[in-house]
């Protein structure tokens, strides 16, 4: 049995992984999604404080109470911040890393820093009203099934701005944590400016990184649940 720890992206939740969830634990494994703090599920605690170091919390302390070992974490988008800043807790914890269509920053980098597009939608200083000098508004995304746009469209939730503008720590390249790399990338668009393009040439030309490619759009988790399980499942073995 496999443990995987799933992140979720910006302006998601944990139930963005409900299509995936039922697979994994059907074919025997166990299946961990940390809710982020202030967005999805969690939404109800967000506030003007709440950067990546809180959402990097929100993962460490999940591994870390449960006392995970051995497991395959996946951070989604967003999430491939969150679960690159929690490498310096929990890395001895990681047989593998997966970058499912996600950011793949170095230390001293943010999401902003990675994909300045979302300068756009990063609330200037100072603009008028308590919330939207602090709530970044997420924008509309492609799901396959019209089903799955209805049910996943009223759950997603502005993201506090911190988390967006914070950098990473890390304190070595990724390349050198003694774990396996993999990178998804969804073929169809990239959502994140090139950032994701760019992660994607990163694995596919290098030793240090398994990579794959889905044909579909961003939302891999729901628009490809069944194609994601079974790259999961290859690697757990």
């Amino acid at each position: 049995m496999t443990t995987f720890v799933l992140v979720h992206g910006a302006w998601g939740g944990a139930h963005s992984f409900h299509l995936v969830r039922p697979l994994l634990r059907a074919a025997g494994h166990d299946v961990v999604t940390p809710a982020l703090t202030g967005i999805g599920e969690r939404s109800h605690l967000a506030g003007p404080w709440i950067d990546l170091s809180v959402h990097v919390r929100d993962v460490v302390d999940a591994v870390l109470y449960e006392d995970l070992r051995d497991i395959v974490l996946l951070g989604f988008s967003y999430g491939g911040m969150v679960v690159t800043g929690a490498l310096d807790e929990i890395g001895d914890r990681v047989r593998e890393l997966v970058y499912l269509d996600a950011f793949v920053p170095a230390a001293g980098e943010s999401a902003l820093d990675l994909a300045p597009a979302l300068a756009g939608a990063v609330p200037a200083p100072g603009a008028p009203g308590l919330e939207s000098s602090w709530l970044v508004p997420g924008p509309e995304r492609h799901y396959d099934d019209p089903a799955e746009a209805a049910w996943s469209a009223p759950r997603r939730s502005p993201q506090p701005v911190r988390t967006f503008t914070e950098p990473v720590r890390l304190s070595r390249p990724l390349e050198q944590w003694p774990c396996g790399r993999t990178f998804v990338r969804a073929t169809r668009e990239d959502v994140a400016g090139g950032a994701f393009t760019a992660a994607a040439d990163r694995a596919r030309t290098s030793d240090a990184w398994r990579y794959a490619e889905i044909d579909t759009h961003h939302l891999v988790p729901q628009n490809r649940p069944r194609e994601l399980v079974a790259l999961l499942l290859d690697l757990a073995g």
